[in-house]
């Protein structure tokens, strides 16, 4: 009686990642009521710097009011809206843009698409560059989302790009060729590569290698490419993130036909805390796909309300400035405190300079080296210490063992409360196996003060290691 849309269980919600979120809803940790409940380490919500915004929020009664120059504005907010959006809000989020990319590359308004969050612009770049059946390429580990994002309404494939600890789980030519040729024996026509750039989940920002590795695959194979740029203010650490439209600019590749092929993805769920907001937007040279993605819009509006709303506070530069600095040395900080809590107790994690999480190394916790001891593993997690996390295979990782950990949700308090019952549960292993790991990092940490004497650049590379 129901459509196959409807029937057909590809939404993903039967992934751990999903499972983990509703587990959680059902007992969600409480200090006062609750204390044994689940310790939520799963959501990549930036809380840390709520207190800023709802000050700026006190202090400017007459913008949450709808009020300007004395008048209500909220008769004209309360009526319909043309679908293009408020030009107010275009033109500063192209300025925040530009100011997160140090001002070296210029981003126009008017190519600008305003959607209800980043999950309907990038399913909406799918509905505008893709049949279904094609396939679009995402380097692994990615965010588990995208199966429902990408594919679920719009029939597009992925093909997963392996990557692999041994390298930081970067992009090389080989793994790229090797995907190509994986979806052409799937008979599946590839029209672009997807990029999460810095990466969910592994909280790293992509270098000027890689951005170029990428650009010169599009190039040659004449596809698509869509970065999704939504950690990009929040790179607390360095290198400085970097945009594929910045390498596209220093490669003088603007004015060329190529730059029709570039999509960014971007919204302000993660740089501001806004993701109830759902403000959202889809930036692109291409101009049948400006016009088909701003039609698409009228089925996932941003709020005329909130348009208002954030275009007032982006719109205050020094409060803007004030709330970047300050946000991004409150991520550093709590960055710093679950890495060095985890290695504490023998868990260490890949160096990360960005994004609201840690991609966790926990495979000398497995029973046996499989995904199916990934997920005896966090199981245990799960409902044994009541700790939610994300398994490596949610996120499609090709080695089992890997976990993301958020920390920019949770108070100071409840991540103190989350490493004790880590370390319980660590110390409950047998001996042997935690000695060697903790052994490893012992040795890791002599090695340095030899290294420091030959190379002063690699002293500044190994402090961040240590982060």
């Amino acid at each position: 009686m129901l459509s196959k849309k409807a029937s057909f269980g590809s939404h993903g919600e039967n992934s751990s990642y999903f499972v983990g979120l509703q587990e959680y809803e059902k007992n969600p940790y409480d200090s006062v009521h609750d204390p044994s409940g689940i310790i939520q380490m799963d959501l990549a919500e930036n809380k840390l710097s709520m207190d800023l915004l709802e000050s700026w929020l006190a202090k400017n009664s007459d913008v949450t009011g709808f009020k300007e120059d004395g008048g209500s504005m909220f008769k004209d907010l309360a009526l319909f809206q043309d679908y293009h959006g408020l030009p107010s809000l275009k033109k500063e989020l192209a300025e925040f843009m530009e100011e997160v990319r140090g001002k070296r590359v210029r981003i126009d308004p008017n190519k600008i698409v305003l959607t209800a969050g980043s999950t309907s612009a990038n399913e909406t770049l799918m509905f505008c560059l893709a049949e279904p059946g094609d396939a679009f390429l995402i380097p692994t580990p990615y965010y588990p989302g995208y199966d429902r994002d990408l594919k679920w309404r719009t029939g597009v494939e992925i093909v997963p790009i392996q990557c692999s600890s041994s390298n930081q789980f970067q992009i090389t030519n080989s793994t790229l060729e090797e995907a190509y040729k994986h979806a052409q024996e799937l008979n599946l026509d590839v029209k672009g590569v997807l990029i999460t750039n810095p990466s969910n989940p592994l909280g790293t920002t992509m270098s000027q290698r890689e951005i170029n590795i990428v650009i010169n695959f599009y190039m040659e194979k004449v596809i698509h490419i869509v970065s999704d740029e939504i950690f990009s203010a929040t790179v607390f650490s360095s290198p400085n993130f970097i945009s594929v439209l910045e390498t596209i600019h220093q490669r003088n590749l603007q004015d060329s036909i190529i730059m029709n092929l570039v999509h960014v993805v971007y919204s302000l769920s993660k740089d501001l805390g806004h993701s109830g907001f759902r403000v959202g937007m889809i930036y692109s040279n291409n101009e049948m796909v400006i016009s088909a993605a701003t039609k698409m819009s009228s089925f996932g509006l941003v709020s005329s309300q909130t348009q208002h709303l954030v275009s007032n506070i982006l719109g205050d530069k020094m409060f803007m400035k004030y709330y970047m600095k300050e946000n991004l040395r409150r991520l550093r900080k709590r960055h710093g405190m679950l890495v060095s809590k985890l290695k504490r107790i023998g868990i260490p994690c890949l160096r990360s300079d960005g994004g609201l999480f840690c991609w966790v190394d926990m495979r000398h916790l497995l029973s046996s080296k499989t995904f199916e001891g990934e997920l005896e593993l966090w199981n245990k997690i799960l409902y044994d210490i009541k700790i939610n996390t994300s398994p490596g295979s949610s996120c499609h990782c090709s080695e089992p063992g890997w976990f993301r950990m958020c920390f920019a949700n949770i108070s100071e308090e409840m991540l103190h409360v989350s490493m004790q019952r880590m370390k319980v549960f660590v110390e409950s292993f047998p001996g042997e196996q935690i000695k060697e790991k903790r052994q490893q990092n012992k040795i890791s940490i002599l090695r340095k003060p030899l290294v420091l004497k030959w190379v002063l650049k690699l002293s500044l590379f190994e402090s961040q290691m240590d982060r």
